[in-house]
């Protein structure tokens, strides 16, 4: 039993898409092209190329094959439920893939048909680590264009993402709008906790930080990484983390890093996480309650929302099936 083709469109008027030698074009004689193995769709300059710049620098910071730790595949299987025997042959859209975590764990450990989007040239990275591959379709497009008649996929994910897209709720509807009648879509995201969730570092300096050119942004944390990972240490020791480190410009190491890293990895790891902490354009948490009946009100049924736990993490998640 082979994967059923999936009908590429022109996300921008509807016409169907052939393969044309160097990329993709409609009857109309628009052309996309392929390059360093994606199909792009939209141009590097956009809300997300602080991601392009992220992923490709930090490359192989969170791939589970060079990092010697298996955070990806835990966080995956854990948080969709799904059995590696379930996706024989099927038809797996993830949108926003940065560089390829997830990926990877899909064309690693089952043997599922992979169409991976990302909005940023981070395409790229996840080539670099995954590509070429027969089960692996890439493509740069946005969550709201993205290149594909809909009601297709057999399973469709988001992770790490919605949160950092303009507009959340179109994000879901866009996710729902690829699945095929009876496939599961799956999220997860930021969540509120209550009003102290933007008493943070994070949000007080956002306003400034995210304006920032990348290179100038991410040669600040890496200089002052050292002393800050020592001050949110030292708060940590004496009992006082979960007050006092809100307010320290760093990741939450604690809550949100591998436990057991070398000094050398878990600085890396503190730059890519404080870096993504203060450079995307948006970082709009979400009730949990409020995704889920997003997902009720656009065709969703035995629709889920909670929190899930895999190692020390947890994360929120919603799931449901297309009706």
């Amino acid at each position: 039993m082979n994967t059923t083709p999936i009908t590429l469109i022109n996300p921008f008027n509807g016409q169907l898409l052939h393969y044309k030698e160097g990329g993709l074009e409609d009857d109309t004689g628009i052309f996309f092209p392929l390059k360093n193995g994606a199909y792009r769709f939209v141009n590097d300059k956009n809300y997300s190329d602080n991601f392009g710049f992220q992923w490709n620098k930090f490359r192989l910071t969170q791939i589970d094959k060079t990092a010697n730790f298996e955070l990806s595949r835990q966080r995956f299987f854990v948080q969709t439920a799904w059995d590696k025997e379930d996706l024989v042959n099927k038809n797996i859209l993830e949108v926003g893939s940065g560089a390829g975590r997830f990926t990877q764990v899909l064309l690693d450990h089952t043997v599922a048909t992979v169409h991976s989007v990302d909005y940023s040239n981070a395409v790229e990275a996840n080539y670099k680590n995954n590509g070429p591959h027969p089960r692996l379709h890439l493509y740069q497009a946005s969550i709201y264009e993205m290149p594909f008649a809909p009601s297709q996929f057999d399973k469709v994910f988001c992770f790490g993402v919605l949160q950092h897209t303009p507009d959340v709720k179109k994000s879901v509807q866009s996710l729902i709008a690829m699945a095929k009648p009876g496939a599961e879509v799956i999220v997860d995201f930021y969540f509120i906790s209550g009003w102290w969730t933007k008493v943070h570092a994070k949000y007080l300096l956002r306003p400034f930080t995210k304006k920032m050119d990348h290179q100038r942004l991410y040669s600040m944390i890496d200089r002052n990484a050292g002393w800050l990972i020592k001050t949110s240490r030292f708060f940590s020791k004496i009992g006082l983390g979960s007050i006092m480190n809100r307010f320290i410009p760093i990741c939450d190491i604690e809550g949100t890093l591998p436990r057991n890293l070398s000094e050398k990895q878990l600085h890396e790891m503190v730059v890519l996480d404080t870096f993504d902490m203060f450079s995307p354009e948006y970082d709009q948490p979400q009730h949990i309650g409020t995704v889920v009946k997003w997902f009720t009100e656009n065709g969703m049924k035995d629709v889920w929302g909670g929190f899930v736990k895999y190692d020390h993490f947890r994360g929120a998640v919603v799931k449901g099936i297309k009706k």
